[in-house]
């Protein structure tokens, strides 16, 4: 099993400490982004920094071809009012996650913003077109979306289009979340195979593992922590332990633990306690107290 967890990215160690924070967690892979991903103020990337993480993960047993960046949300491909900023920033993206040495770049398609549908994928598509190069060394993983106000790209069928439509196909692919699907309407339980049958299970190269806050179908996409939430424990066990799927890193974006210290409210990761959880295969119930206890 590959798992792990979204982690930060700082300036002063980098890529660095977000190996030793996944390594705090018990991973074998982990999830950053290169930068705020609400806006474009990006750090230089120091090599220096990407040499000494990259030892340590070597040290622990992580795969880099494992690792994955996240694209900031402020590229909307989705919107051609935007075509020029969305392509530039994302070509730059994809510049610093190939010196960083990683090779996937989970990307949101985005929202159409009263463009209508059929606009707006067909915005994504040209912007993919003018980004995706033969020679590039990352692979555009477009995410599954819930399909919340005017969201693309949560129904596999367009997903499916997108993929027919991009001129190298090898170098776009997808990222399952299993709270969005569920709160697009898919039935977890059937979702992998539904995905098989539409899109194909070699075009899925990330799973985003969490539960949902919503009913089936809610298109709302709020995460809930592991087994607390409307998909539940063992569906999600079932999925990442599908034996299809056992080569796909599988991350999780669980919310963080809120905790009283005093007049303030503290919060705390609780992936190091979710990723025993799975390991274990085992669904503890006072999961979210014992995560307080232990941030004493």
């Amino acid at each position: 099993m590959i798992i792990g967890s979204h982690v930060s990215f700082k300036k002063d160690e980098q890529l660095v400490g977000s190996v030793k924070e996944a390594i705090s967690y018990n991973s074998n892979t982990f999830m950053f982004y290169t930068g705020a991903p609400q806006n474009t103020s990006r750090i230089p990337i120091d090599d220096s920094l990407t040499l000494k993480a990259k030892k340590l993960m070597d040290e622990n047993d992580i795969d880099i071809n494992n690792v994955i960046v996240h694209a900031p949300y402020i590229i909307n491909p989705a919107n051609s009012k935007n075509e020029d900023f969305n392509v530039s920033f994302l070509k730059e993206e994809i510049k610093r996650v190939e010196k960083l040495g990683v090779n996937k770049l989970v990307l949101h398609p985005g929202s159409h913003v009263g463009l209508g549908k059929e606009e707006g994928i067909k915005n994504i598509i040209e912007c993919l077109n003018k980004v995706v190069k033969d020679d590039m060394k990352v692979t555009i993983c477009i995410e599954t979306m819930a399909g919340k106000g005017t969201e693309l790209m949560y129904d596999f069928n367009d997903i499916k289009y997108l993929i027919d439509n991009i001129k190298i196909k090898d170098k776009v692919k997808v990222c399952l979340d299993t709270c969005h699907v569920n709160d697009a309407g898919y039935d977890i339980k059937t979702v992998i195979d539904e995905f098989d049958k539409i899109i194909g299970l070699e075009n899925l190269k990330c799973i985003h593992v969490n539960d949902s806050k919503n009913d089936r179908g809610a298109h709302k996409d709020r995460h809930e922590n592991i087994g607390f939430g409307t998909i539940g424990f063992d569906n999600l066990i079932n999925i990442i332990y599908d034996e299809r799927l056992k080569n796909i890193p599988m991350i999780l974006e669980t919310p963080y633990i809120s905790k009283k210290d005093g007049e303030k409210e503290k919060i705390y990761p609780p992936y190091k306690f979710e990723i025993e959880m799975i390991r274990n295969r085992k669904f503890n119930n006072n999961l979210l107290e014992d995560i307080r206890n232990y941030y004493k």
